[in-house]
């Protein structure tokens, strides 16, 4: 029998070992998911939502369950789990709230007997290869609108957040779902592309631009809906009349939360020169005031990485910077004993020659750069293959935006970062991905139109 051991990151320690699935179960839920879905699909609408309500009075019921379910898989710190936790509940009530006339008839053309309408229909069997970092934001932006649309899923947690897939899962059952409508499969990434080989109508995938680039190359052949949310590079700009204290205690916050694993996470900084040495120093400063420590504490603000691998990617951009002449100010290595740690780690002086600045780190890391002015920040956060975030710090909203709209990127932000809303789609350009989630259009993606062209008889 397959297995998948389940460990805590912030001691190594084993939490669980669970029965994973194989080529054989995939094809067998994947069989059962398709013969469900008409069923599912023809379910009214009105119960499909009331599931998902009851689904959103479970994660209520259980929040500090699942908050410290969260914690221990991925070390995420107990308050940020919370705050996903209680962020999720607004996003189901966007979902529920929005669903209906997204997806209702929409007649086009009714005139001289001659009637045109829109149908959407759900795709059917969907696949959900879903990510560790935000698993209940990740997991659910698919799952709870390709449920309410009709379709039935098939969703493959990450292996660092499986115990919070099976919760997902467990709620969902609870709330009325039937299990074969929405099946989950456990294990690694053999499990994923057992998933890839069923006979599926999408995929929905959210990773790295490697793993991303395999799928599509495996999928392409074969026309399905693929939509595949990969990482970022994400810079910030900060002009010369912004306020460099306020600044730097809102980007140290959009690069460090979550211990940076986040696909909007701050990754590039670029400060005008005459604010930079006042932002460099603010920025170091608020960074040593983030207590870092036992994910479990209420009062902890850097925890572990999710991934060991991670930690030799944090070790090669911290050589290569040094190697190519930036000034480390804070960290630049891994904590000692048990566990994924890492100091949180600030550089300056960087420049493009440095990994640091060109690929994605998802980790405690951050370069800033001193930039001359307008032009040159605009070419240097556009300087990238990724297009994920971007955002500009000023208190002159018109120069701002017209900076911000020159940047190739998904999502804009003005005096923010690290944000995200369901009212709003999440995408990006080049090679963050392809497709969106959330919002409207994230509601409707997991739909189908089909035309209607009626004529009355004479």
């Amino acid at each position: 029998m397959n297995t998948l051991v389940i460990h805590n990151p912030a001691n190594g320690e084993k939490i669980t070992e669970l029965a994973a699935d194989d080529a054989a179960s995939v094809a067998a839920k994947a069989a059962r998911a398709r013969a469900a879905q008409p069923a599912w699909a023809a379910v009214p609408l009105q119960e499909r939502k009331s599931c998902i309500d009851r689904f959103h009075e479970g994660v209520t019921r259980d929040m500090e369950q699942l908050a410290t379910t969260l914690t221990r898989e991925t070390g995420k710190p107990i308050q940020m789990s919370r705050n996903e936790l209680k962020g999720l509940l607004g996003r189901l009530d966007f979902f529920v709230g929005m669903v209906a006339p997204v997806i209702a008839n929409e007649t086009v053309f009714d005139e001289a007997g001659m009637q045109e309408r829109i149908e959407h229909l759900p795709l059917g069997v969907v696949g959900n290869i879903s990510a560790w970092n935000y698993p209940w934001f990740v997991g659910c932006n698919v799952i709870v609108p390709a449920l309410l649309t009709g379709n039935a899923v098939l969703y493959k947690p990450s292996e660092y957040a499986t115990l919070t897939g099976l919760e997902i899962a467990r709620l969902l059952r609870e709330a009325g779902v039937p299990q074969d409508v929405f099946c989950t499969l456990v294990g690694d990434g053999a499990v994923g592309a057992a998933l890839l080989d069923q006979k599926i109508d999408g995929l929905f995938f959210t990773g790295s631009h490697a793993t991303g680039s395999r799928i599509a190359q495996r999928v392409g052949p074969r026309f399905m809906k693929l939509q595949l949310e990969l990482g970022g590079k994400d810079p910030t700009y900060v002009c010369d009349d912004a306020d460099p204290v306020a600044a730097a205690q809102s980007l140290a916050d959009g690069a460090m939360y979550n211990t940076g694993q986040s696909c909007c996470s701050v990754e590039r900084i670029y400060v005008h020169e005459a604010i930079h040495d006042a932002f460099v120093a603010a920025f170091v400063d608020t960074v040593r005031g983030f207590k870092l420590g036992d994910p479990m504490r209420d009062d902890t603000y850097i925890g572990p990485l999710t991934r060991a691998p991670a930690l030799d990617v944090l070790d090669a951009q911290v050589a290569d910077a040094k190697a190519k002449g930036a000034a480390l100010l804070l960290g630049g290595h891994r904590l000692p004993g048990p566990g994924n740690w890492y100091a949180p780690t600030v550089f300056s002086g960087v420049d493009h020659r440095m990994e640091l600045m060109r690929e994605e780190s998802f980790g405690p890391i951050i370069g800033i750069q001193k930039v001359t002015g307008d032009e040159e920040a605009v070419h240097l956060m556009n300087d990238t293959r990724y297009g994920l975030t971007a955002g500009v710090y000023s208190p002159d909203g018109a120069r701002a935006q017209a900076l911000l709209a020159r940047v190739n990127a998904g999502s804009l932000y003005w005096n923010c970062c690290d944000r995200v809303s369901p009212r709003l789609p999440w995408s990006g350009f080049g090679d963050s991905g392809v497709g969106l989630t959330l919002s409207t259009y994230g509601i409707q993606t997991f739909t189908r139109t089909r035309a209607w062209h009626l004529r009355s008889a004479r």
